[in-house]
């Protein structure tokens, strides 16, 4: 399965496309020959318990699955399998909260966190190495991300290969036309937000981009 695991919909305060538009643009990178199975909403500071998209997903082909993308105190970190019991535990909106805190919450509420973007200038995971600081908590990081700018990719692509980590991929899309960009591609079925959890969890996925998947498929 080939999913766009970073993007953001109106939803998020710096966003222009909303869940609508996201799936048509699919449907038209799927004419061209190219495979995307869906996508993860990872809006920022929040989730969006109230948001069903079930329906819209079923009748067009498209798995649309919530996440969030939170400010830590080592830059952005990407969460999948959010649960009521960690929104209790940890304050979505606290830009400065702990980035191990969040991790540790993550994992015991049946979630993961991982880091957004290492390589981003400022707010990357790759900006916070002093001090000796331990990331074996660590189960994965986002090495692709489609809104990278110039040397960014490199950066994170670098720090990811030093730390060993697994490695996924996300468009980071906020227009219509950027979703798919790059994704993860998956040898497991995910089929719902545990689902993919537990697929993450077992480090048997890799990053693509949107070109890979087209090649693959001839």
């Amino acid at each position: 399965m080939y999913l766009d695991l970073h993007t953001h919909s109106v939803s998020s305060d710096d966003s222009r496309a909303n869940v609508e538009q996201y799936v048509k643009w699919i449907g038209v990178l799927r004419k061209k020959g190219h495979q995307i199975d869906g996508f993860v909403l990872t809006e920022h500071r929040k989730f969006d318990f109230d948001k069903d998209y079930s329906e819209l997903g079923s009748e067009n082909g498209v798995l649309i699955l919530k996440g969030s993308e939170l400010d830590t105190d080592m830059g952005h970190f990407l969460v999948y399998g959010v649960t009521e019991e960690l929104t209790e535990r940890v304050d979505f909106s606290n830009v400065h909260m702990g980035a191990s805190k969040l991790v540790e919450a993550a994992e015991e509420t049946g979630a993961i966190a991982i880091p957004a973007h290492p390589g981003r200038f400022g707010i990357g995971l790759s900006e916070f190495t002093g001090d000796g600081k331990d990331f074996s908590v660590l189960r994965a990081a986002e090495r692709f991300n489609g809104s990278n700018r110039p040397g960014e990719q490199e950066r994170a692509e670098e720090f990811i290969t030093k730390l060993g980590l697994p490695s996924t991929g996300g468009s980071d899309a906020h227009l219509v036309s950027a979703i798919g960009k790059c994704m993860t591609r998956f040898d497991g079925e995910v089929a719902s937000e545990l689902d993919l959890v537990a697929q993450l969890k077992t480090g048997a996925f890799e990053p693509v981009w949107l070109d890979d998947t087209k090649q693959e498929q001839q």
